[in-house]
């Protein structure tokens, strides 16, 4: 079984509520990724609608997803909970909560998220914006040639293979452009192709966009809507993250990303809070 369809296991408790874990091996820091948190909750929907006689199209793909982010996601085990909310003929709806048991053994809410399922195996593009036009991954960036520090910090990276456009990641050496602009390929490492649960995954897993305008710290998902365009082609997945807006301590990010026959598979925007360093007295 690939790792991430390890992560995306769940016991069914009881109806509507479903017991997981994230594991370590997601974490970038001392959180678990959010694209994590968001693929597990929809996978939950996903078996509850199923087994609500009132979901009688048989919704496979998600299409839009809208999260909220109460807390940090830790590792270790988990619930989800869902609620069916409107089962119709081309999309279904419904609520998903994850929790987790904090230190005093009350439970926590870490995401709580409105999401629409629907069936994506015909999809008829009539306009979308063209793919970049990236060097090959060969003559990208790895994410393995980041510092041994951030690595065992991040075991995260440990699951994908990213490559960075060399145009785009002068911020890791120290040398951010400012433009607010990142673009790279991205697959699971262990070769698990992707699906549209993944692409939901997939939109959050890039470094922070705010990394291109010098902003090194931790720039945590306060709200995340991402939308589901079609079924990936198997390959490589082509991402742009872009951010045009900061103010004060709050900033969007922009992801889009392209399949290997160079479909447009998935959008995201989300509200990002960063920590900008203040200028130097007298700047």
């Amino acid at each position: 079984m690939h790792e991430f369809d390890t992560a995306m296991q769940l016991r069914p408790d009881s109806h509507g509520r479903w017991s997981g874990a994230f594991h370590d091996g997601w974490r970038i820091g001392k959180a678990i990724n959010g694209g994590v948190a968001m693929a597990l909750g929809l996978t939950a929907l996903g078996r509850h609608l199923a087994e609500d006689p009132a979901e009688t199209q048989r919704h496979l793909d998600p299409v839009v997803l809208s999260a909220y982010f109460m807390t940090a996601a830790l590792a270790g085990p988990c619930t989800v909970e869902t609620e069916t909310l409107r089962c119709g003929r081309r999309l279904s709806t419904g609520q998903i909560s994850v929790c987790q048991l904090g230190p005093d053994g009350a439970s926590v809410e870490r995401m709580r998220a409105l999401a629409s399922l629907g069936n994506h195996h015909t999809v008829r593009t009539g306009r979308q914006a063209e793919p970049p036009d990236l060097p090959p991954p060969d003559r990208c960036i790895p994410s393995g040639a980041a510092s041994p520090d951030f690595l065992s910090a991040s075991p995260f990276l440990d699951r994908l293979d990213l490559r960075l456009d060399p145009d785009t990641a002068g911020w890791a050496v120290g040398k951010p452009s400012m433009r607010g602009l990142m673009r790279g390929w991205l697959r699971l490492k262990d070769g698990r192709e992707p699906d549209t649960t993944m692409l939901m995954w997939a939109l959050d897993a890039f470094p922070p966009v705010a990394f291109d305008l010098g902003i090194y710290g931790w720039a945590p998902t306060l709200e995340f809507t991402g939308h589901v365009r079609r079924r990936p082609a198997a390959g490589w997945l082509r991402v742009v993250l872009s951010s045009d807006t900061m103010t004060g301590d709050l900033m969007e990010e922009d992801a889009t990303i392209w399949d290997s026959a160079g479909n447009l598979v998935a959008q995201s925007r989300q509200l990002c809070s960063v920590r900008p360093v203040p200028p130097a007295p007298g700047t």
